[in-house]
């Protein structure tokens, strides 16, 4: 067996265990977040509160958390999925009625992982204390991604590298700029 064979069997038995390991009242609790996260409207949320409660911090951190953002969502959602066509894990996998509320594009990957990490990584270096904040419900979303059946673990896996990657990128561009363009 090779490597990559062994890879995707570790990736289905975790995704099984998640979904039948997580308690129902968890489960809930989990589903919560991530309505909360859709459509970016808890990070949208928590940017307003910085920029209305941080002052000049929390306005930086709110700014670049947004920015850092939409560099996932667009890596994520808007290249990712197009380039890497891997269908949902299968329904009969998951013993709840989450797994029929799953969009239909493709599971790999996790964009709202993505978004929540790259916001969360963005925020915490100018504000340390929200990004502790904002790593909770991050940590929520991407462990109900899987439980709900809407991800591999790998897809979230993957969803956390282009989020710490689009903080990364949103932190570091003003300075690559200056150090490209100098004479």
């Amino acid at each position: 067996m090779g490597a990559t064979a062994g890879l995707r069997r570790a990736d289905h038995r975790l995704a099984r265990w998640v979904a039948c390991r997580v308690p129902p009242t968890a489960g809930r609790v989990l589903s919560a977040v991530e309505e909360a996260a859709e459509s970016t409207k808890l990070w949208c949320g928590a940017a307003v509160v910085m920029a209305a409660a941080g002052g000049w911090r929390g306005r930086t951190a709110a700014a670049t958390g947004l920015t850092a953002l939409a560099v996932a969502q667009l890596v994520s959602n808007g290249l990712g999925k197009q380039l890497i066509d891997r269908p949902r894990p299968p329904e009969e996998w998951f013993p709840h009625d989450e797994v029929d509320d799953r969009p239909d594009s493709s599971s790999m990957p996790s964009g709202h992982t993505a978004a929540a990490v790259a916001f969360t990584a963005a925020v915490a270096p100018s504000w340390p204390l929200a990004g502790v904040l904002c790593a909770v419900p991050a940590a929520m979303v991407a462990v109900e991604r899987v439980q709900s059946g809407a991800h591999y673990p790998s897809d979230v896996a993957v969803g956390l590298t282009v989020g710490l990657a689009g903080a990364w990128l949103t932190r570091r561009a003003p300075r690559l700029l200056l150090q490209w363009y100098r004479p």
